[in-house]
């Protein structure tokens, strides 16, 4: 019998351990997509452009030409208003972070950020624009 309890301790033990790297990795994960959206917030195209993976630095080259397409493909992310993580995902080893926005006029989007780990830190490697939810009344 008390070798059943100690290894259900042992097994909760570690279970505990994985929730809590999970939620410090879901809070890096905001953390970095946040961070971009204060540097959009602030015009500051050079820093919103470090938080862009290698692959998408490469496809726009420059910050200006990456600031370009987040303002006429993204308004709501140049611009957001209310902000509201929404689950993280895995996905054939990808994670996949949900984010609500609310934009200036108030209508409520959802994008999926695709993040990678690069030498220890998080970076966004696409973006898609989900249906939007259904309005409540």
């Amino acid at each position: 019998m008390l070798r059943v309890v100690f290894v259900l301790l042992l097994a909760v033990g570690h279970w505990g351990a994985d929730t809590h790297a999970a939620r410090a990795q879901n809070a890096d994960i905001e953390a970095t997509i946040t961070a971009q959206i204060d540097a959009f917030r602030a015009d500051d195209l050079a820093q919103a452009f470090t938080y862009a993976s290698p692959s998408i630095q490469g496809l726009f080259e420059t910050p200006e030409n990456f600031g370009r397409m987040v303002q006429g493909g993204y308004p709501m992310v140049w611009r957001p208003g209310k902000i509201r993580y929404l689950e993280l995902e895995e996905r054939s080893g990808v994670l996949f972070q949900k984010v609500e926005i609310t934009d200036a006029a108030g209508v409520v989007h959802v994008l999926e950020y695709q993040m990678i780990e690069m030498k220890g830190a998080w970076r966004i490697n696409g973006v898609r624009l989900l249906a939007n939810p259904p309005a409540t009344a």
